[in-house]
């Protein structure tokens, strides 16, 4: 199994990435090399997974490949997007402190 056993799967999420995904980091060609080299990785933990598991998985910022255990010889391949905004705010201020709650004093 190599990274050409899915070209049909990387080139299909490539014309995604292209025509439908914005990403400031990324042009679509270095995606194509960022999923070749993910689905190498992906591979690489498919083929090592432990006994009774079932996925082999790798994933960046921006995408998430999944092969897992079929009928067939060729497992099955999943591209994911992993869609997140640059504008998200955080859940709370760095100003905020966390809270403590004091135990009360014991009588002497």
């Amino acid at each position: 199994m190599t990274v050409d056993t899915f070209k049909r799967e990387i080139s299909d999420a490539v014309k995604n990435y292209d025509r439908y995904v914005i990403c400031l980091q990324k042009t679509p060609d270095e995606f194509a090399a960022a999923l070749e080299s993910l689905t190498q990785k992906a591979i690489k933990a498919y083929q090592t997974r432990p006994a009774g598991m079932r996925h082999g998985i790798a994933l960046d910022k921006e995408v998430t490949i999944i092969l897992s255990q079929g009928d067939s010889d060729r497992p099955l391949c999943g591209i994911y997007f992993n869609l997140h905004s640059p504008y998200k705010k955080e859940a709370l201020p760095k100003t905020v402190q966390p809270f403590t709650e004091k135990s009360p004093k014991t009588a002497e």
